[in-house]
């Protein structure tokens, strides 16, 4: 059977020097090259053969409407718009808007985004149309990427994966997904049946498989390196550096890299990893205050326990993401609510991935109402119809305030966001203030949610 070349695992682009923590050592590079299934013809009418022909953009129509940006306006290939329709996008976001132009253009791109304003959407789109417009003609190997997507947290890569596959539901293209956590020779199988044209991962199992030669990174054509900010938080930056230096030079391959923050490292870093890239920049203000309604509730450590109880109690509370700083304090709240007969689940980083991924399905479903969860943990969650997010404990990054009420006021509907500020955690509010730009208005609660749990 046919192997790939070992020597496409090399550094194949100018890059900068490599530190001593990450260099590829002699262990990386002297495993032995695998056999694959055999070469397989890629691309054999991949854009030109969509499914459903009997589909068109009049089964899709959006009204123009001044100061708004339809995905009608791109220009995109029928069985991509076929999924958005199926995704029920309609008009894009600020991020959308403002880097589709150019990215579906092939400019890199560095954007300044927090979770919530539509990032995923804006890189799957312009990567699918890519691939779609430029399929392969000639033999490739199996698990030989096309566009590879990075992300820090095991639910935001399979968050991303999911985004994708609905998106590409009317394509012939295909999304892998590797993730730390789960069972490497599953998803090896699957690698193994299906070309890998877009690959999601997090750092960690995506270097695992490189340097099992179960995928191939140097023929990748797009790069998207999503959250680097947390990326850097969570130490991933070597591995990141290692996997960037197995794709094609920056020259070579177009990369999108966004952040929520953009501090002087990761300045660096997007200048070493991207080609004359255009910036957008959302302003978290923008995103906070559109679609969420925020409260703040002066109370006491004592009593947020009684007033979460009473908030969750409301008939307008209809689907409830709470978010803790400590694992501990979410195990606890997550006892005393299902004490108190509410369906709630856990996320947190000592919970099993699999009963995480449970867990998220019975969220999403409805199933629970409420998900008590961990900044890390809720990174990744993009659930359609939360009604409200509580900040049982103020953060302590106030990036994460925006990434947690990016949960709510999604998909164009309003969302609520209530945050209990004590004497513990009061003094966080003025950064979190600072990043937005406003005053947020502090009230003491309704006496009705202060009255005793019966």
């Amino acid at each position: 059977m046919p192997t790939k070349d070992p020597n496409s695992l090399t550094d194949t682009a100018d890059k900068p020097e490599k530190n001593a923590s990450d260099t590829v050592t002699a262990n990386d590079t002297a495993a032995p090259s695998k056999p694959k299934q055999g070469k397989a013809k890629a691309g054999r009418g991949r854009a030109r053969r969509s499914r459903g022909r009997d589909w068109d953009l009049s089964q899709f129509v959006v009204e123009a409407q001044p100061g708004k940006t339809r995905f009608h306006d791109f220009d995109l290939p029928l069985p991509l718009m076929r999924g958005i329709h199926d995704a029920r996008f309609h008009y894009s976001t600020p991020i959308q808007a403002a880097s589709l132009p150019h990215t579906l253009c092939g400019h890199d791109l560095v954007g300044k985004a927090q979770t919530g304003t539509g990032k995923t959407a804006a890189f799957l789109v312009s990567i699918i149309s890519d691939l779609l417009r430029h399929p392969i003609e000639d033999e490739r190997y199996l698990g030989e990427a096309r566009a590879m997507i990075m992300a820090p947290t095991r639910e935001l890569a399979i968050q991303i994966a999911d985004d994708a596959a609905m998106l590409l539901k009317h394509t012939d293209l295909h999304v892998h997904c590797l993730v730390g956590g789960m069972d490497y020779g599953r998803q090896l199988k699957k690698l193994e049946k299906f070309h890998c044209d877009i690959l999601v991962g997090t750092p960690g199992r995506l270097l695992d498989f490189a340097n099992n030669r179960d995928i191939y990174l140097d023929q990748v054509e797009i790069l998207v390196i999503d959250e680097a900010d947390r990326m850097l938080d969570m130490g991933f930056i070597p591995q990141v550096r290692r996997l960037v230096r197995l794709t094609p030079r920056r020259e070579d391959r177009q990369t999108l890299l966004y952040s929520a923050t953009f501090t002087p490292e990761i300045v660096r870093l997007s200048k070493s990893w991207t080609h004359e890239p255009v910036n957008v920049e959302i302003d978290a203000e923008q995103v906070a205050t559109d679609n969420v309604e925020q409260k703040i509730y002066i109370t006491t450590a004592s009593e947020k326990f009684t007033l979460l109880h009473n908030i969750l109690q409301a008939d307008e509370v209809d689907s409830v993401m709470v978010f803790a700083n400590r694992r501990d304090i979410c195990r606890d709240l997550h006892e005393k609510l299902k004490k108190k007969g509410f369906s709630a689940g856990l996320l947190s980083g000592d919970v099993p991935q699999n009963r995480r991924m449970k867990t998220l399905d019975a969220f999403k479903s409805g199933h629970l109402k409420v998900m008590v969860a961990t900044d890390v943990a809720g990174r990744g969650i993009h659930v359609d119809g939360v009604s409200h997010v509580v900040n049982f404990t103020l953060p302590e990054e106030p990036e994460d305030y925006v990434h947690r009420i990016g949960r709510t006021g999604r998909a164009g509907k309003t969302g609520t966001s209530i945050s209990f500020a004590c004497e513990d955690d009061a003094f966080l509010l003025e950064p979190i203030e600072k990043l937005l730009e406003k005053k947020l208005a502090c009230v003491m609660p309704e006496t009705n949610l202060l009255q005793p749990i019966i």
